[in-house]
């Protein structure tokens, strides 16, 4: 038993609920493919997801985090933004910057950011694996996640298809994201579930409201009943998942009994020829339902009443 498994046995937690061992499993790392496009392609075609440790240089991803965990701290939301920053359960960001969307909007898409979502060391792996020039999306979505939030399983295609199917979602660790802090994890070979596709096939959340897109069983029961498991690591600063629209993946409870953040992003990324969405793309981009940077649960105080990320 390697030491990630030992702790996946306590230490993995969904909804209140420990997932059993039985359940999970670690990411394959695909580091040493950077620098093959086609083998990145391949694997990427074949277990639906690309893990690689260290994808973004940490000194990167340290500014970003730095500045993010300033700004939050002149909000009085979270403590030491140079260290392992704690949060406060305090806040006066509504108070202080009343416009929660501009708010956002200047955090998410401040310069030590944009060098980790749209700096050139993602931008060209990223053109590596779609064998041409790739574009990131202008909207990001930056996730501080305080004690006792996570996200239910579902899938990105409802969201970012409208224009295009060749759209790739990469999910960036801003800091260290033990398995107690609520990682991101991925539902092992759901890529290639017919059941899936046809559910989300043609459907986009914005237009379709009366149909839900995540997946309503507690992620080790799905995984219990499909004989799969659930993935996820350890991530340190740097690390990131690419996976497509078609995966299905969610994150754990951040049960941390330290009150330490997890702070990560995601940003997505199509080849550069293709139509663009304009909800993600331009100066002032309108997000999935036209409500800005404000829509998002990151533009929500960091505070014990916020459950969900």
């Amino acid at each position: 038993m390697t030491q990630m498994q030992s702790r996946f046995s306590t230490t993995c937690q969904a909804q209140e609920r420990i997932v059993p061992e039985s359940s999970l499993g670690e990411l394959r790392d695909s580091a040493d493919l950077t620098g093959k496009p086609k083998d990145l392609a391949g694997r990427l075609d074949d277990e639906g997801y690309l893990f690689i440790r260290n994808g973004i240089d940490p000194a990167v991803t340290a500014s970003a985090r730095h500045n993010v965990f300033l700004q939050l701290a002149n909000v009085d939301e979270v403590e030491d933004p140079d260290g392992d920053t704690r949060a406060t359960g305090r806040s006066n960001r509504l108070k202080l910057r009343p416009d929660k969307g501009a708010f956002w909007k200047s955090v998410s898409e401040q310069p030590a950011m944009r060098a980790v979502t749209h700096g050139r060391q993602l931008t060209a792996l990223l053109s590596d694996i779609f064998g041409e020039a790739a574009r990131p999306f202008d909207f990001v979505f930056l996730r501080p996640g305080i004690n006792g939030r996570f996200t239910n399983i579902h899938c990105d295609k409802p969201f970012f298809s409208r224009t295009t199917d060749r759209v790739l979602t990469c999910w960036i660790a801003l800091g260290p994201v033990p398995v107690e802090r609520g990682p991101l994890f991925i539902v092992e070979g759901s890529h290639q579930w017919p059941d899936v596709r046809q559910s989300v096939d043609g459907y986009d959340v914005a237009r379709d409201k009366d149909r839900m897109n995540s997946v309503t069983q507690h992620p080790a029961d799905l995984a219990t009943e499909r004989n799969t498991r659930l993935l996820t690591a350890d991530f340190a600063p740097g690390d990131l998942i690419i996976f497509g629209m078609y995966l299905l993946h969610g994150a754990f409870d951040n049960h941390a009994t330290d009150n330490r953040l997890r702070l990560s992003c995601d940003v997505r990324f199509q080849p550069e020829a293709d139509p663009v969405d304009p909800r993600y793309f331009g100066d002032d981009p309108g997000g999935t339902t036209g409500g800005g940077y404000g829509e998002l649960n990151g533009a929500k105080p960091l505070t014990a009443d916020w459950h969900q990320r």
